[in-house]
């Protein structure tokens, strides 16, 4: 499992080619460059160009083509302002000389005062839920004809209430998942952060679907994340269990929206995402 976490860190933690421009590259097997890793990868560009003593609290990011899992990116750091208490950057991704992504993401340096978090009732635990890895082998074995997606071996999921892939039937948009990583991130918190980044575009966009009988195998569906933005209020291990807690409250024009919330299992909040999703049918 380690090996697997190695692996990935290699794909998130891009090359420094100049102070400011970076370069990473794609796990070859998926169609198109998964939504996660760039964002994870931007992350990781920005943060090296900040000081330590500042964490990130926030990125907003739009997403403006599909990427090439079989051309590299180059990632260009603008770094827009230094402050006392906070630093901006902004990073371009980009493919053959033409953007693919770009986000701006803010630091801060740590500070204590008002602090309240809305709380969770937490219904299940990791431990008794079956992993993805598990399932989709099963499903494969099942279903010849309908391929499971990439399974990211370094990453373990467990959904608490999965859907029925083959019928899938309108039903409420909110949905639980608990993810970790399996493998030592060490104790750079940055390292941590960039993980979540990663798994965070998980599932937005499949809860945008759940109120509708479409889901990821409707071939009359066209499906892409088009804005994502994540907010980091603690600090955490993602060796532990995280529970992903996703709803939807709006869909319309071809556009879904989503909004996340990740919580330690004693039910601390750590971190919030939200993201707009294509949904467009192609009739």
């Amino acid at each position: 499992m380690q090996e697997d976490v190695d692996k990935l860190l290699r794909y998130l933690e891009v090359k420094q080619l100049s102070e400011f421009e970076f370069e990473g590259e794609s796990p070859s097997f998926p169609e198109r460059i998964f939504g996660g890793q760039v964002l994870a990868q931007s992350l990781n560009a920005a943060t090296r160009c900040v000081d330590p003593k500042y964490f990130v609290h926030s990125m907003h990011a739009y997403f403006l083509r599909p990427g090439d899992p079989k051309n590299v990116i180059t990632f260009e750091v603008d770094p827009i302002r230094n402050g006392r208490s906070f630093a901006t950057r902004r990073v371009v991704a980009k493919q053959n000389n033409r953007p693919i992504f770009n986000t701006s993401i803010s630091f801060h340096k740590e500070e204590f005062g008002l602090e309240h978090q809305m709380d969770i009732k937490i219904n299940s635990t990791p431990e008794e839920l079956e992993t993805d890895l598990n399932f989709w082998k099963k499903f494969s074995k099942a279903n010849p004809d309908k391929p499971a997606p990439p399974q990211a071996h370094a990453i373990e999921r467990r959904v608490v209430n999965r859907r029925n892939y083959l019928d899938p039937q309108p039903t409420a948009p909110n949905q639980q998942m608990w993810f970790r990583v399996l493998g030592d991130l060490g104790d750079d918190e940055r390292r941590h952060a960039i993980l979540l980044a990663y798994i965070s575009d998980y599932s937005l966009l499949g809860t945008a679907l759940l109120p509708h009988p479409y889901n990821s195998f409707s071939s009359d569906l066209q499906l892409a994340s088009l804005d994502h933005s994540i907010w980091f209020h603690r600090r955490f291990r993602f060796e532990d269990y995280l529970l992903y807690s996703t709803d939807s409250p709006n869909s319309g024009g071809s556009r879904g929206l989503s909004r996340g919330a990740f919580y330690t299992k004693e039910g601390v909040l750590v971190a919030s995402t939200a993201q707009e999703s294509l949904m467009r049918t192609k009739d």
